[in-house]
Formats: structure tokens, C-alpha cells, sequence
């Protein structure tokens, strides 16, 4: 059977040029697998040779970074795993019931030991060195000693006689007039923090006054050092 091809497609044939067709004919023509393969090795390779400037730029971070996750992860998992370990250890009871630790004893938990006589020595705790901002002129007063009667020794007769120490008056400070500024800062409730913070506001003047106020009267030494020193300042400037 004879196959014949129409007039129309044999002149538009005809009309095209050769190179036409050529093109044509390869363009209808897949290439292979592994040219195509080969292909895009070749573009992939151009476009990561572009992109080498910036990624040489961030390499040492990236570089870092990678280290510094690998040392965390490392790190976890030896930590995940002594866990494991301790209960491990722990559910096969490795240490015994009978092995207790020795507790600590501290010179607060012995009992003192006792004196010549067999009494023990009385030992009252003074407030520490930074208790003297917190502590008010009236804690800050030392207690009056009492003096006891003092006993006369035994007689070589038997007969005990007691002699008593006749006390002499106290000598009393005379009356000292409250200065104005001292009472109205309430001077004599006020702690050596309270004082300083209200040093600033006052006067020279002031602060002789209360200097002078506080000689004639407690005669603290703090006090009177951070008034002197007050004074110094106000004056220099």
C-alpha cells in the first residue's frame, strides 16, 4: 500500500530552509541522562564559584558554630548519661544502708569546757561592725557598770564582818539646751545612716551647731567624725 503525502505539507517542506529543519530536528531530540546530568554539574559549579566570595567571608563563623553545637551536643549527652548512670546506681543500691557520712561538728556544738572553778565563762554576743548604722543612740549607749559590794575577808576570830564601800555621788552633766536644728531634725532619734543622708541639706552653720550639740552631750565618735569631716567639705567648696 502506497502511502502518498499531501500537496500542502510537501511545499511547506519545500519552503523552509535547510538550517530550519536541522534545528528542528535536534530540538526534537532529548539528550541522554548523563549529558543531562553532566550539564547541570556544570551550571551548579558556576553558580557556587559566584557565590565563593561570601561564603569564604562567613566560612570561620559558620565554621565556629558548628564546633560550638557539637561540643553542646557532646556535652549533653555525657551529661544524659551519668544520669542514667546515678539511677541506675541507685535502683541496685550501691551504696550500703550502714555507711552514713560523718556530719560536720562546728565549736558552736561542743559543750565549753568548764574553768578552774568548774564555772563556765559568760560570753555576751556584741552586735557586729556594720550594726553601727542600724543602731539607735540609745543602743548605742554603753550600760552603767554596778559596782557590788565589796566582802571583807574572814576574821582569825571566826566571826565574819562585812564592809560595805560607801559610793560617791555621780557627778551629773550640766543641762545642755536643745538646739533648734537638732530638734528639728530629731537629732536624738536619728541613726549614723539617717544622719548622713541629711548632712547635704545642712548649713556650715548647722552642722557646728549639731557638732557642739553632740560633744556636750553623747559625744559619739562616728558621729562626731562625720560631722567634722561634713564640715571640712562645706567649707573647701
Amino acid at each position: 500500500m502506497r502511502i502518498v503525502a499531501p500537496k500542502s505539507s510537501t511545499l511547506w517542506a519545500r519552503r523552509l530552509p535547510k538550517r530550519a529543519v536541522v534545528r528542528q530536528a535536534v530540538g526534537m531530540i532529548r539528550p541522554p541522562f548523563v549529558a543531562r546530568v553532566a550539564a547541570g554539574i556544570a551550571v551548579t559549579a558556576v553558580e557556587e564559584a559566584r557565590k565563593l566570595p561570601t561564603t569564604a567571608a562567613t566560612l570561620p563563623m559558620t565554621a565556629v558554630s558548628q564546633v560550638l553545637q557539637t561540643t553542646m551536643r557532646v556535652q549533653q549527652s555525657m551529661t544524659a548519661l551519668a544520669i542514667k548512670g546515678d539511677q541506675a546506681f541507685a535502683l541496685i543500691n550501691w551504696t550500703h544502708d550502714d555507711e552514713q557520712p560523718a556530719w560536720a561538728v562546728f565549736d558552736e556544738d561542743t559543750d565549753p569546757a568548764p574553768g578552774v572553778d568548774g564555772a563556765t565563762e559568760e560570753r555576751s554576743a556584741g552586735p557586729g561592725r556594720f550594726a553601727l548604722y542600724s543602731l539607735s543612740p540609745q543602743d548605742e549607749r554603753t550600760p552603767e557598770k554596778i559596782s557590788a559590794p565589796k566582802v571583807a575577808p574572814a576574821a582569825t576570830n571566826g566571826a565574819a564582818t562585812t564592809k560595805t564601800v560607801s559610793k560617791k555621788p555621780a557627778t551629773a552633766r550640766p543641762a545642755v539646751t536643745e538646739p533648734e536644728i537638732a530638734v528639728v531634725l530629731d537629732y536624738g532619734t536619728l541613726t549614723l545612716a539617717q544622719l548622713r543622708a541629711r548632712l547635704r541639706t545642712l548649713s556650715v552653720e548647722d552642722l557646728t551647731t549639731l557638732l557642739d550639740y553632740e560633744n556636750a552631750t553623747l559625744a559619739r565618735a562616728p558621729f562626731q567624725t562625720m560631722l567634722t569631716n561634713r564640715i571640712t567639705t562645706a567649707k573647701a567648696k
